[in-house]
């Protein structure tokens, strides 16, 4: 069982001997390869369709990994209870579906050593519920696999709301510290984005009037572009 890039990063940032939970396990390869490596010792796997869960528990038993496993099936965060597991992994999820499992179990989440996000859109979204709900971004990764870059978020509760330019929502200034090599490609992809998104403003108003809302949404984009363009000038590429 070869784990992907991204699976492999999430991996790594699981700390040693943790009691941890997958949320959304499908398959099961991120607990059973900590299992099996013997940086964990125990894991519950969840997922919301009996379909994946089935097959983590077959590859489970081939392993000889039952007595180190708990299988449950439910939604999100509704199948731990308060001081269950150290940490929580939920990838392959949109960002908001993220937030809205944390909300549903946020004492739970407060109470957690690390949470490790990796949400598939909506990165934007989750970062702003993380920040208005008190929670700390300590580590930002990108990780390429194919053609896509990946964002991985390392988590932990402070009880503190920041004062965040919302372009860093969109941009980690963690990754612009520390200078991440992926970073670049983010941005592009970024301003790729925008640019079609202006672009198709600016043909839903041809030969009419413009209307306040879709003048308004021009300008937050156009706002939005250039500081996208500025951050990816001072990385030394040309917007």
């Amino acid at each position: 069982m070869k784990l992907s890039a991204r699976l492999e990063k999430i991996v790594d940032l699981v700390g040693k001997d943790v009691r941890l939970a997958d949320i959304g396990t499908d398959h099961g390869y991120i607990p059973i390869e900590l299992l099996k490596s013997e940086k964990i010792n125990y894991a519950i796997l969840s997922d919301i369709n009996k379909g994946p869960l089935e097959n983590a528990r077959k590859e489970i038993e081939r392993q000889g990994l039952v007595n180190k496993t708990d299988l449950r099936l439910g939604s999100g965060l509704e199948v731990l209870d308060t001081n269950e597991v150290d940490q929580v992994i939920i990838a392959g999820m949109g960002g908001i579906l993220i937030s809205d499992l944390i909300e549903k179990k946020l004492d739970l989440c407060k109470k957690l050593d690390k949470m490790i996000l990796q949400p598939m859109q909506a990165q934007e979204d989750l970062r702003e519920y993380l920040n208005m709900r008190g929670f700390y971004i300590i580590e930002e990764h990108l990780v390429k696999e194919d053609f896509r870059i990946y964002e991985i978020m390392e988590v932990v509760y402070r009880g503190k709301v920041e004062e965040i330019d919302p372009i860093y929502y969109e941009i980690p200034i963690k990754l612009i510290e520390k200078k991440d090599p992926l970073l670049g490609a983010l941005l592009e992809k970024k301003l790729r984005e925008n640019r079609s998104i202006l672009d198709k403003l600016d043909k839903s108003t041809q030969g009419q009037e413009e209307n306040k809302s879709i003048l308004g949404r021009k300008k937050i984009v156009e706002a939005k572009l250039n500081k996208l363009g500025q951050i990816y000038r001072e990385l030394g590429g040309k917007a």
